[in-house]
C-alpha cells in the first residue's frame, strides 16, 4: 500500500492484455448508471440545513462549511477526485481507463465510491439551497424596491401636479388682473375723450391726452383761446 494511487494502474495496465479485449469478468453497469444508482440511493432532505446564511458573495468553501459539509478523515472528496483526473500521469487517457485508475486509488485507500457521490451529491444540494435563497432574496428585494419605485413616482405625479396647479393660478392671476388693466384703459379712454372734448371748445391746441402710453412725453403747453 505504499505506492502512489497512479501506480496501481500502472501496474494493472502492463498485466493487461491487448486493448481490444474486454476483460474476463461479469458484464458491470456503466459508471454512469452507478454513479446514477448511488445518487438515487441518497436520501434527499426537503432542504438542507445551514448554520449561518453565508453573505451573497460567499464562496464555495464558506458555503460548504454552512451545510456543515466538512472532509472525511480519509482526505477523499469529489474535489480529490477532480484533481487526480487532471493529473498528468491520467488525464489524457481514454475515460475508461482514467475510471479504472480512480477506482483503483479509492480500492487501495479503503475509500468507498459510494462516500465520494455522497459528498458530491451533497455539495450540490447545498449549492441549489444557497441558489434558491439568493434568489427568494433577489426576488423581495425586486418587490420591495418596485413598492419603493412607484410610490416615488405617486409623489413625483402630485408634486407636479401641485406645482402645475400654482403655475396655472398665477398664469389665472394674470389673466385676471389683465382684464381688469385693459378694462379700465378704456374707461380712462372714455374718460379722457370726454374731457377732451370738452376742453376742446377753449383752447387751440388740446393738453388732454387720449390713450397716451405712460412714458409718453408729456404734452405742450396749453394756449387758451
Amino acid at each position: 500500500m505504499t505506492k502512489k494511487w497512479y501506480n496501481y494502474f500502472v501496474s494493472v495496465d502492463e498485466s493487461a492484455g491487448p486493448a481490444d479485449q474486454p476483460p474476463s469478468t461479469p458484464a458491470e453497469p456503466s459508471a454512469a448508471q452507478t454513479v446514477a444508482d448511488i445518487a438515487a440511493s441518497i436520501a434527499q432532505p426537503a432542504q438542507p440545513r445551514m448554520a449561518s446564511l453565508p453573505g451573497p458573495a460567499a464562496s464555495f468553501d464558506e458555503i460548504y462549511n454552512a451545510a456543515e459539509i466538512r472532509p472525511p478523515d480519509h482526505g477523499y472528496t469529489i474535489y480529490k477526485i477532480a484533481d487526480m483526473l487532471q493529473s498528468e500521469h491520467i488525464r489524457n487517457l481514454p475515460a475508461e481507463v482514467k475510471r479504472s485508475s480512480i477506482l483503483l486509488a479509492l480500492d487501495a485507500a479503503g475509500v468507498k465510491l459510494q462516500e465520494i457521490i455522497e459528498d458530491a451529491v451533497k455539495r450540490d444540494r447545498a449549492l441549489d439551497t444557497f441558489e434558491r435563497v439568493q434568489q427568494r432574496s433577489l426576488e423581495e428585494l425586486e418587490l420591495r424596491k418596485t413598492a419603493e419605485s412607484k410610490q416615488i413616482q405617486e409623489e413625483m405625479d402630485k408634486l407636479v401636479a401641485e406645482h402645475r396647479a400654482r403655475i396655472q393660478a398665477n398664469a389665472d392671476a394674470v389673466a385676471k388682473e389683465r382684464e381688469r388693466f385693459y378694462t379700465w384703459r378704456l374707461q380712462k379712454q372714455q374718460e379722457e375723450q370726454k374731457i377732451s372734448d370738452t376742453v376742446s371748445h377753449f383752447v387751440t391746441e388740446n393738453p388732454i391726452t387720449r390713450g397716451v402710453p405712460p412714458d409718453a412725453p408729456p404734452p405742450g403747453k396749453s394756449t387758451v383761446k
